[in-house]
């Protein structure tokens, strides 16, 4: 299966290169925090919270520190945050999805229009570039110790899976939307568990660009995953090996 590691490792760089560890478990806790309030504090009852602490996990976030996420959830006193996104064009016609979890509107929608501004963007309206992605599970976790990857891939299958791909001893495996819950199952009965597992947007199609163009969207990319109302940011750009080590 040919798969879109691309994203997923783009997405991994992100998560390892940067010393942003501070940026990172702030995006985790809140949304531990969003999943506990929402559906209640036991992850066994609660799937949308099972996956915030496994992701947490993956990031070697400390135990009492999800425990106070997840009660930050909890009380008359519960953080409040609602959930939002939004739409546009990045320079050079670069479409970008922003999600964001934020308890203060006004100031999120003024940061992030000013984000794609000030770096030759626009702010779109709702479902502008929404259609060039298709939602998709991405499961990310490293390559199992003494397992054949073949009958490996054909359980995967069986349990939802639509892509799987292996790089530098580690597994990406793409599931559609609906299946994401099955897929995770399976994972569970094979005793695999991933360091990172979300639904992404994945581009339908991509923008190829020069490097110099390339530097100044990865700028307003870059400065968007920075901000702290920020969860996620998915984009159309095409990056190619050399314009990775430019990052």
């Amino acid at each position: 299966m040919a798969g879109h590691s691309k994203w997923a490792n783009i997405k991994h760089r992100k998560g390892a290169q940067d010393a942003k560890r501070g940026k990172i478990f702030t995006k985790l806790i809140k949304e531990i925090t969003v999943a506990s309030k929402e559906s209640g504090p036991d992850p066994a009852t609660n799937p949308r919270l099972r996956l915030a602490i496994q992701n947490a996990k993956g990031q070697n976030m400390p135990k009492d520190t999800i425990e106070r996420a997840i009660n930050k959830g909890q009380g008359s006193d519960a953080a409040n945050y609602e959930e939002l996104t939004y739409e546009g064009y990045a320079a050079h016609g670069v479409a970008v999805f922003v999600e964001c979890s934020t308890d203060n509107i006004n100031r999120t929608v003024s940061n992030v229009r000013a984000i794609f501004t000030k770096n030759g963007g626009s702010l779109g309206k709702n479902g502008s570039v929404e259609f060039m992605f298709d939602r998709k599970g991405v499961f990310n976790f490293a390559s199992p110790e003494n397992v054949d990857m073949e009958e490996l891939e054909l359980e995967l299958i069986d349990g939802g899976a639509d892509e799987m791909e292996i790089e530098e001893e580690r597994v990406t495996v793409t599931c559609a939307m609906e299946e994401f819950g099955n897929l995770q199952s399976k994972l569970d009965t094979l005793n695999i568990e991933p360091e990172n597992a979300e639904l992404q947007r994945i581009p339908t199609t991509t923008v190829t660009l020069d490097n110099e163009a390339f530097q100044k969207v990865m700028k307003a990319i870059d400065l968007l995953e920075d901000d702290d109302d920020v969860q996620k940011v998915f984009h159309n750009l095409e990056i190619t090996e050399e314009q990775i080590d430019l990052i």
